[in-house]
C-alpha cells in the first residue's frame, strides 16, 4: 500500500466534502478506500454556532461507524479536537446565520484531517467557506 502524507489525506478530505450528490460522495470515497485512504462524511446544516457539540458528535459517530477510526479515547478526542478546529475556522462568517454544507474526516496511518465545507446565509446571498484541521494519531490505532 502507497504511503501518504498529511497533505494528500486533507486533499482527500476537502475532496469529499465538496461532493454535490450522494452517489459521487459514495463513489469517491470507494475510489479513496481503494488506494488506502479512510474517508467518510455527514451532511450538516441549521445553526452552526449553536450546533456545534452535535456536529462534533455526528462527526465522531460516523468515523466509527464507517470503520475511519474505532472507539477509542485517543481517536475520538482527535476527531473532536479537529472538527472544532475546523468549525472555528468558519465560524466568524458563521455567526447568526444559517449553514448547510458536509463535514467529512479522512485518516490515513498517522493523518486524520476533518474539513467543514460551508454555504452560509440568507435567502440565496450565500458565502461559501471551509474550514480544515489535522491531527497525528497513533497509525496502530
Amino acid at each position: 500500500m502507497k504511503s501518504f502524507s498529511s497533505l494528500d489525506v486533507a486533499k482527500a478530505a476537502v475532496r469529499v466534502s465538496m461532493t454535490s450528490s450522494r452517489q459521487e460522495e459514495e463513489q469517491l470515497i470507494k475510489d479513496l478506500n481503494r488506494q488506502g485512504i479512510q474517508v467518510t462524511a455527514v451532511d450538516i446544516g441549521g445553526n452552526l454556532i449553536q450546533s456545534i457539540p452535535k456536529i462534533i458528535e455526528r462527526a465522531i459517530i460516523a468515523a466509527r461507524k464507517t470503520h475511519v477510526t474505532k472507539e477509542s479515547c485517543v481517536l475520538d478526542g482527535a476527531v473532536a479536537g479537529a472538527a472544532r478546529d475546523a468549525i472555528m475556522q468558519v465560524s466568524m462568517k458563521a455567526t447568526g446565520l444559517n449553514a448547510g454544507g458536509k463535514i467529512s474526516i479522512a485518516r490515513c496511518g498517522e493523518h486524520l484531517t476533518v474539513c467543514v465545507f460551508l454555504s452560509i446565509g440568507l435567502l440565496h446571498l450565500d458565502d461559501v467557506v471551509i474550514g480544515l484541521a489535522h491531527r497525528s494519531v497513533p497509525a496502530t490505532l
